[in-house]
Order: structure tokens, then C-alpha cells, then sequence
């Protein structure tokens, strides 16, 4: 493997895009902040505000409960909320109205979420079009292909038997690249699994610091390893090997593992979270091992 993430193109980048890439396409291509996207609380006063705008004044909170998939209780505290906020106004029992700043609230993350999705049907989507995989054997031009991942890479495959299909946009020799579009399906793979093994900073002992087989006696288990760090990189140096990424670890694990790749990141201590927060975001399984820990 390369010592940077793999490159991520067309149908699979889609498979590689966690909250923290859509909260960053959010800031970048949104007019405002877009918090019915960032926060499920959000989500939720912003389903009940237009439950509310459609039934008014008679609104049921049962009804609005069975339409957006919450509980009663859960839509009397959401409308408490709303109700102080200034956004809803109560006329008695079971009778609200939207105020004119709760329509403006809803007005104007209904305009950022029809941006959001401007963007994401023209820049995002559009990079789907076309996308490159490996020909696993001789492909014709228009040959419907499966799809599938192996060693992070997609492969393609004559025929359309599998999970994910494609039809091929240029001919391509077995082992060659080739272009596919017209996809049709999911990929079949599971993601990989991250051990993540703390290594102590240099004042705390350094890579010294770890048992002697803590990197070697799991090297054989992972495809990859990465090192983050100095006091990671002499680690695993020390233990006969040489680690596959080295720069840009905290987005290049996650995407490796989202590619079905196993991880063995080891990362010093004080780097902790700035590798876990992305696994955690893509919903990646990942395990902290190190002095302490296990």
C-alpha cells in the first residue's frame, strides 16, 4: 500500500463521506449553518414546526409523534422548547400556531437545505458519473460488469451477477483500469476494523514504553499498519516493519477501512482523539489497546 489514503473517486468516494465531510460541505456550500443536518434536535424542531405550520391551530402531538417517528412525550417537550424559544405560541390546550419567527427559522433552513441539495445532486453526485476500477479480465466497452472491493480497490468483473453492476465506458485488458457508469446495486463488503494501539510520548517513556511484543504480535492480523507520531514510527521500526501511511493518518485510516482494509494504527497518546473522533464519526469499529488499556 502507499503511504497516503487511497484515492477516492466517483461510487466509491460516496462510501468514504462521513458527518465530518458532510458538516465541512455543509460550512462550505451553505448560506447558513444548516442545523437541521448538524443536530438531531434541530432535525426534529424543524419536522414538528412544519407538522405544526400544516395542522394549526387543532395540532394532535400523538399525530405529530406517529408522523416523525418520536414519542408523545418527546413532542410536549419539543413544543415547551418551541413555545420559549418563540418560535411556536400555545392558544390553549392542543392548539398551536407557528409565530412569525418560527416561520422565518423554517424559512430559512428550508432555503439551506434546498442549497445543500443543489449541491450535492451537481458537485457531489455528478462525480459519480463515472468511476475506475480494476478489470479483473478482459471487459468490452458496454459490457455489464460486477463490482466488487478487494485489497481497497474496486474490481471489476464480465457479467452482472454480483451485488453492484455497472456497464463498462471504456474497454480495458485484465489488470487494466477501466471506466464504468450506469451503476446499479451496492457493494458487498464488509468495513474494516481499526486496532488502534496508544503509544506513550516520549516523556512518558516512549515507544520504550510498550511491551516488546505490543506491535508485533499484532501486525500479522491487520492489512495495513499506519504509525502516527515519531515516538508510533520507531515502534514500529522496532518491530521489523515499516508502516504502509505515515502522513495524513487521521483521514487516511478511516478511508482505508471504509475500503474494507483492516488498520493497525499506532498512534502516540496525546494524538489519541484526533484518530478516534473520524472512526467514531463514520461509525468505523475500532479498538484503544496500549500500557493500561488492555
Amino acid at each position: 500500500m502507499g503511504a497516503s489514503a487511497p484515492d477516492a473517486g466517483g461510487y466509491t468516494k460516496l462510501l468514504e463521506l462521513g458527518s465530518s465531510e458532510l458538516a465541512v460541505m455543509v460550512e462550505s456550500r451553505a448560506n447558513g449553518d444548516l442545523g437541521v443536518l448538524r443536530s438531531k434536535r434541530n432535525a426534529t424542531r424543524y419536522q414538528i414546526l412544519v407538522e405544526i405550520a400544516e395542522r394549526q391551530p387543532a395540532v394532535s402531538q400523538q399525530e405529530i409523534a406517529d408522523e416523525i417517528g418520536v414519542t408523545a412525550q418527546a413532542v410536549s417537550d419539543y413544543l415547551g422548547d418551541l413555545v420559549e424559544e418563540g418560535h411556536a405560541r400555545k392558544h390553549g390546550r392542543g392548539r398551536y400556531e407557528v409565530t412569525k419567527e418560527g416561520v422565518d427559522w423554517l424559512i430559512s433552513q428550508t432555503d439551506d437545505l434546498r442549497t445543500f441539495v443543489e449541491y450535492v445532486s451537481e458537485s457531489v453526485l455528478e462525480e459519480v458519473d463515472v468511476d475506475t476500477a480494476v478489470a479483473d479480465a478482459d471487459i468490452d466497452d458496454g459490457e455489464r460488469v460486477s463490482l466488487s472491493m478487494h485489497d481497497g480497490v474496486m474490481h471489476a468483473t464480465p457479467g452482472a451477477d454480483g451485488s453492484a453492476t455497472a456497464v463498462a465506458v471504456t474497454g480495458a485488458a485484465a489488470g487494466q483500469d477501466v471506466g464504468t457508469a450506469e451503476f446499479d446495486g451496492m457493494l458487498d463488503y464488509e468495513p474494516g476494523e481499526v486496532t488502534v494501539l496508544s503509544t506513550p510520548v516520549v516523556q512518558d517513556g516512549g515507544s520504550g514504553a510498550l511491551p516488546d511484543d505490543a506491535v508485533t504480535a499484532r501486525l500479522a492480523a491487520h492489512d495495513i499498519v499506519a504509525a502516527a507520531g515519531v515516538e508510533a514510527l520507531v515502534a514500529v521500526r522496532d518491530a521489523g516493519s515499516e508502516p504502509d501511511i505515515r502522513f495524513g493518518t487521521a483521514s487516511a485510516v478511516p478511508a482505508a477501512a471504509s475500503r474494507g482494509l483492516s488498520v493497525l494504527l499506532v498512534v502516540t497518546a496525546d494524538r489519541l482523539s484526533e484518530h478516534t473522533d473520524p472512526l467514531r464519526e463514520r461509525n468505523l469499529g475500532y479498538e484503544v489497546v496500549g500500557p493500561g488499556l488492555d
